[in-house]
């Protein structure tokens, strides 16, 4: 595993969890934000992090977010490269997550990849110890070989089996919706990267959706000739259209009630969402 987490592994599991568990947070909390830094720019604690069973990938990309970065540029010991350090490192995170579920020894292939170019000290200084990692055995990229943070993919949503059709995004940009012809509909909470819950109901492909403004339902059209709107708070069909033809296009208006649908065969539907006040 490394050094650091091999000596760690060698304590009592208890010791283990509460290191690694409130290590970070008491930093936070006692104000020692230089130390925190510390901790999340030095690579033998993230390795140790995300290969510990009680903790992960995901527990590692959340401790990034214990001090809000307008917070940290207020405190004496930090600035603002220390702040671009952290929020490059967890875009690395969150770019290389499916790889890093996959294999966690690939943590040194990727942030080397990704970040050998940035001329700052904690960066650099992350790079020469990951360049020590011996493990196991591994390529290590000489130069900044792969897609850096702020270009390109931001992270992979993966749980459909099949073709994704359609996808909306809350206007927070908090939440995803993707349909798929597996007949599922997936609501994503994309600063986890985890499926919420399935909206399960229609019986063909999913073709299109839309969410309304406020962000509390969707709209989905499906070859099944049906339409559905669906609560995004318990994931609940609210109402269903069933029309003559497979629905292949869908929109809400900004009053959240007024639905537009095509079908395949040029149809075009104007539909009102009735009844909501009984539900308020």
């Amino acid at each position: 595993m490394g050094e650091f987490a091999d000596k760690l592994a060698a304590k009592p599991l208890f010791y283990q969890r509460a290191y690694l568990g409130s290590l970070l947070p008491n930093y936070v909390k006692s104000g020692n934000l230089e130390k925190y830094y510390q901790m999340l720019t030095d690579f033998n604690f993230m390795m140790a992090k995300i290969q510990h069973p009680d903790f992960g990938l995901q527990a590692l990309i959340d401790d990034f977010d214990l001090v809000d970065d307008s917070e940290a540029l207020t405190h004496p010991e930090y600035n603002s490269e220390k702040v671009k350090a952290l929020n490059l490192i967890q875009s690395v995170l969150w770019i290389s997550v499916d790889i890093l579920t996959l294999d966690k020894t690939q943590l040194a292939e990727q942030l080397l990849g990704r970040l050998l170019h940035f001329n700052i000290p904690a960066i650099q200084g992350m790079a020469e110890v990951a360049k020590q990692w011996k493990a196991a055995p591994w390529l290590r990229p000489l130069t900044s070989c792969l897609t850096p943070p702020g270009r390109g993919l931001l992270r992979t949503l993966n749980g459909h089996t099949s073709l994704v059709n359609a996808v909306a995004v809350t206007a927070d940009g908090n939440r995803a919706i993707s349909g798929s012809i597996d007949k599922t509909i997936k609501v994503w909470d994309l600063t986890t990267r985890k499926a919420e819950f399935p909206l399960k109901g229609h019986n063909d492909w999913v073709n299109a959706l839309a969410v309304t403004a406020d962000g509390k339902r969707a709209i989905s059209s499906s070859h099944d000739n049906t339409l559905k709107v669906w609560d995004l708070t318990t994931g609940n069909v609210i109402a269903s259209f069933t029309g003559e033809s497979p629905i292949a296009c869908c929109a809400i208006a900004p009053d959240g009630v007024t639905i537009v649908a095509g079908d395949r065969s040029g149809q075009v539907y104007f539909l009102r969402l009735e009844g909501m006040e009984e539900l308020t």
